[in-house]
């Protein structure tokens, strides 16, 4: 649904997309940095972060090289932050390269290798390039499949990235199978409590929603938060990311009333964990937005509106795909309180996002 955002994850994990900074042979210097470009990334600093970046980088290059695999670690930190941004351009040809130097140093069946195709499809899926998402998935699940074996749960996560591409083209058959298979893999290999499962069950909870099968996602979801709250514990920013899904559903079925506090829990999560400035928590203000708006409450929407634009375009930078849907959703509340003049100037700003990301 184009007006509901869903949260933008930022999550460190082996499979996905990652940002990595240990010590190894481009030394202390390097590690140093890249320790605080790390630290900058987490606290949305990243126009900061990406100068102190670029120093690490030039540091490995430097003392180990252009094709040493630390220099590999400092390109895949950078694409990530610019993948991130929606600087897709910039981030696509720093993947490409990382990925090279773990080919040719790792070999081509290296988890490191398979991280690196890994971070490049799903560039690829943000651009909607799903073919080419599609054939690097492939050549991961091989790698995992011959490393870890079929029933592994990081071979799972792989099935569950290939199952969003087919969710993201309506594919809802083929990737609810794989969404299946996936989270037969980790209920079979985890923990009941596992966090990881609970990445499974809200990605179905995902596609069941997108389908309208609230039913069943919202038991998924449901599902996914107990978990999430059992071993993360209750001030989580999974929790919280949950929450918002949860709340979204309500809001889709018209149950206003139960999706309003999970949205204001969500963003006292955050607050918390000092995130209130970050793109996730923008996502549950223009969330709740929405809702205040499908109530014709414009006067509660607007500064809502209003300030998930703000932390959008001061994290993501103003040329970012949901600083275009940020404006559009403004522009909409624009028109429902007849204010069209604001509402067309928006509407253009973001016209221009979007013929920019083509």
């Amino acid at each position: 649904m184009k007006k509901l955002l869903t949260p933008l994850l930022i999550i460190i994990l082996a499979l996905g997309t990652s940002i990595t900074a240990y010590a190894a042979g481009a030394g202390i210097e390097w590690k140093s940095l890249s320790d605080e470009a790390y630290s900058l990334y987490k606290q949305g600093l990243y126009d900061r972060g990406i100068v102190i970046g670029k120093k690490a980088l030039l540091i490995a290059e430097l003392t180990v090289g252009p094709d040493h695999t630390d220099t590999a670690i400092s390109l895949n930190d950078l694409a990530v932050v610019y993948k991130i941004q929606g600087r897709y351009a910039e981030a696509e040809p720093l993947f490409k390269r990382a990925l090279a130097i773990r080919e040719k140093k790792l070999g081509p069946n290296h988890s490191d290798t398979a991280m690196s195709l890994n971070d490049l499809a799903l560039l690829y899926v943000d651009q909607g390039r799903y073919t080419e998402a599609e054939t690097l998935y492939r050549r991961v699940l091989t790698i995992m499949e011959k490393s870890l074996g079929q029933d592994h749960p990081d071979t799972a996560a792989i099935l569950s990235n290939l199952a969003g591409i087919y969710k993201n083209q309506d594919h809802y058959e083929e990737a609810e199978t794989l969404y299946k298979r996936a989270l037969a893999i980790k209920e079979k290999n985890l923990r009941s409590d596992s966090p990881k499962l609970a990445v499974t069950l809200e990605s179905l909870a995902n596609l069941y929603n997108a389908q309208g099968k609230f039913e069943q996602a919202e038991l998924l979801y449901k599902r996914a938060l107990v978990i999430y709250e059992k071993a993360l514990g209750p001030d989580h920013i999974e929790v919280a990311t949950t929450l918002n899904n949860l709340a979204r559903l309500y809001t889709v079925k018209g149950k206003y009333a139960e999706a309003e506090p999970l949205y204001l829990r969500a963003f006292m999560i955050y607050g918390k964990a000092k995130g209130q400035n970050l793109p996730i928590a923008a996502t549950t203000l223009n969330n709740l937005a929405y809702l205040y708006k499908v109530q014709g409450k414009y006067t509660e929407a607007e500064p809502l509106y209003k300030r998930s634009l703000a932390i959008y375009e001061k994290t993501l930078g103003p040329n970012h795909p949901d600083v275009a849907t940020s404006l559009e959703n403004l522009a909409g509340l624009y028109r429902k309180s007849y204010r069209s003049k604001e509402a067309e100037a928006l509407e253009a700003r973001a016209a221009t996002i979007r013929a920019n990301l083509r």
